[in-house]
C-alpha cells in the first residue's frame, strides 16, 4: 500500500484521488475550497483545507510522509509550482502534475515534476484515433509520434500466428498483450494463433497505426 498526496480536488483530483482510495492506498487531498473537501472527505483517507501559497500552512502537511504526490491544479499555475516545489523539497519519490498546456507542463518539469499530463489533450488524441481509425478500440499516447492501441482481430487475422501476420515486420508494431474473453496473454510468442474477438494491444507509430487502417 502506497500514501499519496492530491493537491486539487477538481474533477481530475478528485476522480484520481476516489480511484486510489478504492485500491486501498492512503490517500490525502488537499484544496483550498472547503465545499470540495467536505463533498470527497468520506471517499479519501483524509481531507484536508488548505491555502496551497500559504508555506506555512504546506509545512503543516508533513509531506515527507507520502510516496507519490499529484498536483491536480492546472487553473492555477502559481499554486501548482508551489505544490510541486513543496513536494520536491520534502523529497516525495514521486511527482505528477496536471498541466493545462506545453508551457505549463513545461515550466512543472522545470521546478521538479516527474510526469505531466495533459488529460485535454489525451483524450483529444484518444478520440481523434478512434473516430479516424476503424480498427481501433482504443488509444493512449505514449510519446510524441508513437501510442499504444487496442485494435481488434479482423478476419486477415483469424487462425493466423502472430508471426503469420507480420505486424512487427510490416508496420514495426510491438505486441504488447491480448484480450481473449476475459483471459489477458501478456508478451505473446509468436507462434500464438489468433482467434475470432481477440482484441490485440500493440505499441506503434502513430504513421504506421495509419498504415494499418489504411491496408486493412
Amino acid at each position: 500500500m502506497k500514501t499519496f498526496i492530491v493537491f486539487g480536488c477538481g474533477r481530475f483530483g478528485s476522480t484520481v484521488a476516489r480511484r486510489l482510495y478504492d485500491l486501498n492506498n492512503d490517500v490525502v487531498v488537499v484544496d483550498s475550497n472547503m465545499e470540495k473537501i467536505d463533498k470527497i472527505s468520506s471517499n479519501v483517507t483524509e481531507a484536508i483545507v488548505c491555502d496551497l501559497e500559504d508555506e506555512g500552512a504546506v509545512d503543516e502537511l508533513g509531506l515527507n510522509n507520502f510516496d507519490v504526490a499529484v498536483v491536480a491544479i492546472a487553473e492555477n499555475l502559481e499554486a501548482a509550482i508551489m505544490a510541486v516545489l513543496a513536494s520536491k523539497e520534502a523529497g516525495i519519490p514521486r511527482i505528477v502534475a496536471k498541466a493545462a498546456n506545453y508551457r505549463a507542463g513545461k515550466i512543472l518539469q522545470k521546478v521538479g515534476a516527474d510526469k505531466i499530463i495533459y488529460p485535454e489533450r489525451d483524450m483529444g488524441y484518444r478520440l481523434a484515433n478512434n473516430l479516424s481509425n476503424k480498427n481501433l478500440i482504443d488509444s493512449f499516447e505514449v510519446s510524441k509520434g508513437y501510442g499504444m492501441f487496442e485494435i481488434e482481430a479482423n478476419d486477415k487475422m483469424i487462425d493466423k500466428t502472430l508471426d503469420e501476420i507480420r505486424l512487427r515486420e510490416d508496420y514495426n508494431f510491438i505486441v504488447l498483450m491480448i484480450k481473449r474473453k476475459g483471459e489477458i496473454i501478456v508478451n505473446p510468442t509468436s507462434d500464438f494463433q489468433i482467434r475470432k474477438d481477440d482484441t490485440l494491444t500493440i505499441l506503434g507509430a502513430d504513421e504506421e497505426i495509419k498504415k494499418f487502417n489504411e491496408e486493412n
